[in-house]
């Protein structure tokens, strides 16, 4: 006869229930996280490293630096790279996301027209896995010695510092901030010796957003118009839509949110921030595809605000093209002066044809005005090349307008990043190298708490009737 086992007391027989009420409100939630999201849309901030930067642009190189694939800057020394696509576990803290843009950098220039120095470095990448983090990107390098050139997809370029970082259970948008970045020996080669494995390279700054779990609706979306039969692009007069895209001056840009004007600049009445440029949306007007003509007032607006006591906002953009020459204008309001349709700068279109019902005018070169140079304070002469200036408009109502560079949803994508404390609906990493980890949700929380102090209670309870 097998012994009959004793019976359990009253405060195990409680703690034994508690135990399973508490797994079966956490294992719910622990199952919604573990669908693997799509990461779609965000920036990588990143520098690289900002002495080489200083380094490429001093008297010794005597070079210079240019962005590609709509990259932007960001601060006194950073690039942003936009677009971000990938995936995101939230079960495990697996997360991969690419990003667009690039960067060129030359220098050292030869006789021949030539740069002993040329690096390209686009298209970075950012994979972490268990706890181990790095940067990837294709690479056009050129070697000091032989001066070959050798192309490279995805060369593993720095490893990040994620000490104390649980990527798991976070939620849109996906923040990191301020993450040491430390060269790799593939990373080493693709400097052309400038630097050696293991030298510390510029932080690195993300913020992604990422789809909703399985089985949770996504945010509602604002009805489309009812879809119209197809029309003939117009001979002249009203268009469908249009949008012009101007970043005013990337070295303007610069100045506002470094470390001398420590400022920011702030859109408004549906201007969109494309990194690289400002997108005034919405257009309005008449355009004569036989003349090429087109006269337009977009919505929108810009305002420049810094610590130095800057405040300038462009509002009201109107773009006027004629004969082959255009001009943009716009309402400036400079320390509480308001100055109406000031010409700010004039650029080129000579062929500003529709085609399959879209007229497009790309990267025309944009030239200051005598009133554009007043408008800014005289900071630039007349005749300074301004940013250059893309316009587009549909005369068809299936064209569609060229998409934006995406940004993602984070709060601020005019200056630096901030740092910014731990919440459930982020990962966040502060340059002071705290640790930075996930809260459980106010739920869970109060699960676990209530669980906690009935465990205390029945645990006392036992104590008192083994003791009697």
């Amino acid at each position: 006869m097998l012994p009959s086992r004793p019976a359990r007391a009253p405060g195990q027989a409680l703690t034994v229930a508690l135990l399973a009420v508490l797994l079966g409100a956490l294992l719910p939630a622990t199952a919604a996280q573990a669908a693997s999201r799509t990461v779609q849309g965000g920036r990588l901030d990143w520098g690289i490293k900002s002495s080489f930067q200083g380094y490429v642009t001093g008297p010794i190189a005597n070079g210079s630096w240019s962005l590609t694939g709509g990259a932007a800057t960001v601060g006194g020394s950073q690039f942003r790279f936009h677009s971000a696509t990938g995936s995101y576990d939230p079960a495990t803290g697996a997360f991969g996301s690419g990003f667009s843009g690039g960067v060129r950098f030359i220098g050292h220039k030869k006789s021949d027209g030539g740069y002993e120095l040329d690096l390209t470095i686009g298209r970075p990448t950012v994979r972490i896995t268990g706890g181990t983090g790095i940067v990837l990107a294709d690479v056009v390098s050129k070697d000091r010695g032989s001066g070959r050139v050798t192309s490279a997809s995805q060369v593993p370029l720095a490893t990040l510092g994620l000490s104390g970082i649980d990527m798991a259970g976070g939620s849109t948008p996906i923040t990191l901030n301020n993450i040491p970045a430390t060269l790799t020996s593939q990373g080493a080669k693709a400097f052309a010796g400038y630097y050696t494995a293991g030298t510390p390279l510029d932080p690195v700054s993300l913020s992604v957003d990422v789809s909703a779990p399985a089985g949770k609706p996504a945010t509602p979306k604002s009805p489309k118009k009812p879809a119209e039969p197809k029309k003939a692009e117009r001979a002249q007069g009203r268009f469908e839509d249009a949008a012009v895209d101007w970043g005013v001056r990337r070295t303007f840009r610069e100045y506002v949110t470094g470390l001398v004007g420590k400022g920011k600049w702030t859109l408004a009445d549906g201007a969109q921030d494309g990194g690289a440029l400002f997108r005034f949306p919405r257009g309005k007007g008449t355009y004569d595809p036989k003349r090429q003509t087109l006269d337009a007032d977009f919505a929108g607006s810009v305002r420049f605000t810094g610590a130095d006591g800057l405040d300038l906002k462009l509002s009201a953009v109107a773009v006027r093209v004629k004969a082959g020459k255009g001009t943009l204008s716009a309402d400036v309001l400079s320390d509480g002066d308001r100055h109406p349709a000031v010409p700010l700068v004039t650029f080129t279109a000579k062929d500003f044809t529709a085609k399959d019902g879209l007229a497009v005018l790309t990267e025309a070169p944009a030239t200051l005005t005598a009133d554009g140079a007043k408008a800014f304070g005289s900071l630039y002469r007349a005749g300074t090349a301004m940013d250059p200036l893309s316009l587009a408009v549909a005369v068809d109502t299936k064209a569609e307008l060229p998409a934006l560079p995406d940004l993602g949803s984070a709060p601020d994508p005019s200056g630096p990043p901030a740092e910014k404390t731990t919440t459930a609906a982020s990962v966040s990493r502060s340059g002071s190298g705290s640790r930075a980890g996930l809260h459980l949700g106010i739920g869970g929380a109060g699960v676990l708490a209530a669980a906690a102090g009935a465990l205390y209670l029945a645990r006392r309870r036992s104590t008192r009737q083994n003791s009697n």
